[in-house]
């Protein structure tokens, strides 16, 4: 079959799954991200990946809203991007450090000083590479639908001990980042939201990125965007997702965005805008707990994928919503992934796309 009749059949109104055999790169990519629709894998993602710069990949598949076939465009349909917001806040965090705001190093009391004392001290820095001790979700957390502040939500956590020494153990965790918005806001004397959204989606034109609230944060939209239904799987179908409230964890997992706003994010690190060199360094080295690395620097995960590339970025997962944003340095891609469904258990095949893309014709 050519090329031209696996387009056509894209388009076909029986949405069969297409063999993608016969095709490398990111021709290949196109029908297996179109087939995880076709086999109801996914309800909708956007895909945006460039190489170089330039735009490899651009494109919505499947729907914003099942009942109402709302089509989804990758610079005009708003995702949770789920732990994707922990680079966001990684980059204020790096504007902050420049500007001399806080100290990396200095004691989170220092910017918070009621918050319950604990056994150990602990530091801004130990907060954004989750090596402070501070606890993870229990039972439902995750789907807390409380219309908390960020200064309001530490209740719900704060009176617990820390789980380990600081700095001598690894959780990962989205109480970290609630603690370590809460130290970010108090330092520069703003909402953290406002703080984010002057320093880092204004200069980056990350004009469809904003907080969970009916006040959008939206800059210059081009066109009407569209915020996606939030779906979880059922056994045979897709249902709607429980409501949640994410804006007390904004920093940690609640931001809204487009696949095109977070490729922008990544191709700045890989331009090295925003931020100086040293800057990103220390974000985007792994930390390190008694000596060996934890692959996870401050608010980036540093690791290899399954095929011992290099990459720094995230994946989320969070009520509604499974993301990928990968940045890989040494081909200078840049991966942007949104998914309107919890959990979809697709990552070994979003992995398999990859290698493809970065392996043109193997």
């Amino acid at each position: 079959m050519r090329f031209y009749e696996y387009i056509k059949s894209l388009f076909n109104t029986r949405r069969k799954p297409v063999p993608p055999d016969r095709l490398h790169g990111w021709q290949r990519a196109d029908v297996q991200y179109h087939n995880l629709i076709t086999e109801h894998r996914v309800p909708g993602m956007a895909v945006t990946i460039l190489e170089k710069g330039k735009v490899l990949l651009h494109k919505g598949y499947g729907y914003a809203d099942l009942e109402n076939k709302t089509a989804i465009h990758p610079g005009r349909t708003v995702f949770r991007t789920a732990s994707i917001s922990k680079c966001i806040t990684a980059m204020a965090l790096g504007k902050m450090m420049e500007e001399g705001i806080v100290d990396l190093d200095a004691s989170f009391y220092q910017y918070v000083p009621n918050y319950p004392r604990k056994k150990h001290d602990f530091t801004l820095r130990q907060l954004a590479g989750h090596t402070a001790g501070i606890r993870g979700y229990r039972g439902k957390e995750y789907a807390l639908n409380q219309n908390y502040s960020i200064k309001d939500s530490i209740q719900v956590f704060k009176n617990d001990p820390l789980l380990f020494k600081p700095g001598k153990g690894y959780l990962y965790n989205s109480f970290d980042f609630v603690l370590l918005s809460l130290a970010m806001q108090e330092a520069c004397g703003k909402p953290f939201e406002e703080y984010v959204q002057q320093k880092v989606l204004l200069p980056l034109e990350m004009e469809n990125t904003f907080p969970p609230t009916e006040k959008k944060w939206t800059l210059r939209v081009r066109g009407e965007t569209v915020t996606a239904q939030y779906y979880t799987k059922s056994q045979r179908d897709f249902k709607k997702a429980i409501p949640v409230n994410n804006f007390y964890k904004l920093a940690g997992g609640g931001y809204l965005s487009t696949s095109e706003d977070i490729a922008k994010m990544g191709q700045a690190i890989l331009q090295g805008q925003l931020l100086a060199p040293e800057t990103y360094t220390q974000l985007l080295t792994s930390q390190q707990v008694h000596g060996k690395p934890t692959y996870y620097g401050l608010g980036f995960q540093t690791s290899q994928d399954n095929q011992g590339r290099s990459f720094v970025g995230h994946v989320g997962n969070s009520v509604g919503a499974y993301t990928n944003f990968l940045v890989y340095p040494e081909q200078q891609i840049v991966v942007s992934i949104l998914i309107n469904c919890t959990g979809p258990k697709v990552q070994m095949d979003l992995d398999e796309v990859l290698n493809g893309i970065l392996r043109p014709g193997s």
